[in-house]
């Protein structure tokens, strides 16, 4: 190949790969907010039509105003749910919601599972729901995980772990492990920065990690 044309290429892909690292985190940001913002204007969308109706305003009729106004309507329903839950009164209206939820079959399992996870998800530090390493899919391999549990062996008594696995860029999909205490890797990893590894394929990471087991580790955590 005729050396003008091989640095050219060569060049042509520095570039490309370049441009490539510039974007990627951009437009993996791009992807995260316009699902979150996509989810939220779906949820209000209903309403503003309703309001569209109500009032045949022309600017109410734009599918852009629709959308923004959607998003913030969506975050003030939010936000005032916040607010009373935060109070008794709400409070008491929230766990008489919990208990109908309970006596229904299916509802109830699902509900409860999502409840434990985002409690889970949001356990303050001192809590033994830590960011933990596994060996997966493969021995040598780890895994970022979330220690939601422990639980013991009914047969032998050893303690075991439950470990949320969720996937890279996409964490709202998650294996869950069982594993015995023993193989799980405790690290001093934030949820936020667990989070922000798994978000962005980790281009975003701490300068070091706890990849190895140690001798202090093996401790069982409070349950």
């Amino acid at each position: 190949m005729n050396p003008v044309i091989a640095r050219g290429l060569r060049s042509l892909q520095r570039n490309i790969l370049a441009g490539l690292i510039t974007v990627g985190p951009l437009f993996v940001t791009w992807l995260i907010f316009s699902f979150v913002l996509g989810s939220l204007a779906k949820a209000g969308l209903p309403l503003v039509q309703l309001l569209a109706a109500i009032f045949p305003e022309d600017w109410l009729g734009r599918p852009v105003m629709q959308s923004v106004l959607a998003v913030l309507l969506t975050l003030v329903v939010l936000y005032v749910l916040g607010r009373l839950t935060s109070l008794v009164i709400g409070r008491q209206a929230f766990s008489l919601f919990e208990s109908l939820l309970d006596r229904l079959p299916f509802v109830a399992k699902v509900y409860s599972s999502v409840r434990q996870l985002l409690d889970s998800m949001m356990a303050k530090k001192d809590t033994n729901q830590r960011v933990v390493l596994v060996d997966f899919p493969i021995v040598g391999q780890k895994s970022i995980g979330f220690l939601t549990r422990t639980l013991v062996d009914s047969n032998t008594g050893e303690e075991l772990a439950a470990v949320l696995l969720p996937n890279a860029i996409n964490p709202t999909s998650a294996f869950l492990q069982l594993l015995p205490l023993s193989r799980v890797t405790f690290t001093d990893l934030t949820m936020e920065q667990a989070m922000s590894m798994l978000m962005t394929g980790g281009a975003v990471a701490p300068d070091g990690i706890a990849f190895s087991q140690r001798q202090e580790d093996t401790v069982t955590p409070r349950r």
